[in-house]
This record gives C-alpha cells, sequence and structure tokens, in this order.
C-alpha cells in the first residue's frame, strides 16, 4: 500500500460524521510535495465538510496555489474501506476553481488506487 493510501486512511480516523457514520480522509499534494489532510466534519445542519474541502482549505490558507493530486479514502467507521470514494459534485466543482483539468483524483478501492483526472470526473465544470 502506498504512502498516500495510509496518509489518507489515518487522515480518515479523524473524522467526525455522527450522522452518517460515513468517514472520508484525505490528502492533497502540492506540486512542491507539501501535503495536507482533510477528514469529513459532520454537523445537525446542512453547513457539513468534505474531507476534499478541507485539505484545500488548510493549503489555501497556508498560501500554497498548485496542486498535483489529492488522494481520498472513506467508508462506513469500523470497516476498513473497500468500495471507491468519489468526490462529491460540490467538491468536484470547489477543487476546479484551484486546479486544471490534468488534476488527478486518487480513489481506493481495497488496496488498490484509481486514478482520474478533474476533467474525467467533472467534463463541464462552471467557469465565468
Amino acid at each position: 500500500m502506498n504512502e498516500e493510501i495510509k496518509l489518507a486512511q489515518m487522515a480518515r480516523m479523524n473524522a467526525y460524521a455522527p450522522t452518517t457514520n460515513y468517514k472520508v480522509g484525505a490528502i492533497l499534494r502540492t506540486k512542491t510535495g507539501k501535503i495536507y489532510t482533510g477528514c469529513n466534519v459532520e454537523n445537525n445542519g446542512i453547513q457539513s465538510i468534505c474531507a476534499e474541502r478541507v485539505a484545500f482549505v488548510k493549503a489555501i490558507s497556508e498560501g500554497e496555489k498548485e496542486f498535483e493530486c489529492i488522494t481520498v479514502v472513506g467508508g462506513p467507521a469500523g470497516k476498513k474501506p473497500n468500495k471507491e470514494c468519489v468526490p462529491c459534485g460540490y467538491c468536484r466543482q470547489f477543487m476546479s476553481e484551484f486546479v486544471d483539468e490534468e488534476f488527478r483524483i486518487n480513489t481506493v478501492e481495497g488496496d488498490s488506487l484509481r486514478q482520474y483526472t478533474m476533467q474525467d470526473l467533472l467534463p463541464f465544470s462552471y467557469k465565468f
């Protein structure tokens, strides 16, 4: 299992998901190799935030502007993720603001890494 999967799984342990019990971890790698982690944080309202956006917001708040890839791991709490967890539509559109069409989005299925580009997952992103 590669380093990115392990780091995403570690980030997943910090997830707060009392409503869905679905925990997600993400790691965002910058073009300089720096890594930012994120986990989903739920609440009883509609303001929950996904792991992918947490990682991006942490990186951007530290001044990062150029990103290489994100790796996402998710599944029911207390269980090893065995199905791929693809970023939701809101996260895809959010990420598209900060990356180009070739930005890599890695998902995990069992111990295997699957790779997509932003273009694969969001071919018609909203742009001004």
